[in-house]
């Protein structure tokens, strides 16, 4: 049975109000996906996990009168989106046909669970994007894992804090990191971390994720990547600080470059920071943890 489905996309304070627009208007579902495959990021206290951008999707049934759903939408002063007709096959094959296997410097690989690797003796992580949770496509994500790609993850411990689906932590237990921590505000990212780490042949004792309360505050870690915003970033710097061993790595991201500053003054207390890494005006920040608190006057 064919469907028809409309596409909008629109800033995200303007989700709910278009999501319970098209349900009023007869979709029998309605979606949030990403406009650019920017991961759901950690926001503060209080705030709501989603993108900036947001394409809307909604699925209608094949004899609904689209020109009275645009008519509709137009009334209520939202633009109406693009229309296409699918069937049920092509409805998932058009999903499944948006991931494709993604490389990450030397060693390591993001394939979608249905493919086949294109290097089976590469470092392959099985990925499910089945939640909307970041794919590896996206600057911030990539540069993260191209830093993973070139560090030595041999028994170290990992704090993914703002795991998503867990691509970070994932890959650093692949890379031989001994033990991994994935943190999210969101019970959906969690489970998403759970059942890739899963489909990777990682036990969860290797794996554990829960919210940040649940993280004890005393624990360190070798490594702590946070792919987050600029404003979680410096907020919650002193806890993230806390969490990471004298001489252990911080790797953040989900900022801009001209962020980068900004970023790296909240840590400087207590971090060397490298050059920033650039990717499409995104930016990587790497740091060690200094092995002694500086003097306050230095």
């Amino acid at each position: 049975m064919p469907w028809h489905q409309i596409t909008l996309s629109a800033p995200r304070d303007d989700t709910a109000t278009i999501e319970d627009t098209l349900l009023e208007l007869g979709a029998v579902s309605v979606t949030m996906q990403d406009a650019a495959d920017v991961p759901v990021l950690e926001p503060l206290p209080g705030e709501t996990p989603l993108w900036p951008e947001v394409n809307i999707v909604g699925l209608f049934e094949h004899d609904a009168d689209t020109d009275l759903v645009d008519i509709q939408l137009a009334a209520q002063g939202i633009t109406p989106g693009a229309w296409v007709v699918v069937d049920d096959q092509d409805w998932e094959r058009a999903w499944m046909d948006q991931f494709h296997p993604l490389q990450f410097g030397a060693r390591l690989w993001i394939v979608p669970s249905w493919l086949e690797a294109p290097d089976p003796q590469a470092v392959n992580i099985l990925l499910d994007p089945g939640l909307a949770f970041g794919t590896g496509t996206h600057p911030t994500t990539a540069l993260c894992m191209q830093w993973l790609d070139g560090a030595d993850m041999r028994n170290k411990s990992v704090l993914d804090y703002g795991c998503g689906s867990g691509i970070l932590a994932i890959a650093a237990l692949k890379l031989g990191a001994a033990h991994a921590w994935g943190i999210d505000i969101d019970p959906q990212a969690l489970s998403a971390t759970t059942d890739n780490a899963a489909r990777n042949g990682i036990e969860s004792s290797q794996l554990p994720t829960g919210l940040p309360a649940a993280l004890p505050a005393s624990e360190t870690f070798d490594v702590l990547l946070a792919n987050i915003l600029m404003g979680p970033l410096i907020e919650l710097a002193p806890t993230l600080t806390r969490h990471v061993k004298p001489g252990g790595l911080l790797v953040l991201s989900g900022l801009l470059a001209e962020q980068a500053e900004g970023v790296m003054a909240a840590y400087a207390a207590d971090f060397d920071f490298e050059p920033p890494a650039i990717q499409d005006g995104w930016a990587r920040l790497s740091a060690v943890r200094h092995l002694t608190p500086k003097p306050a006057n230095t």
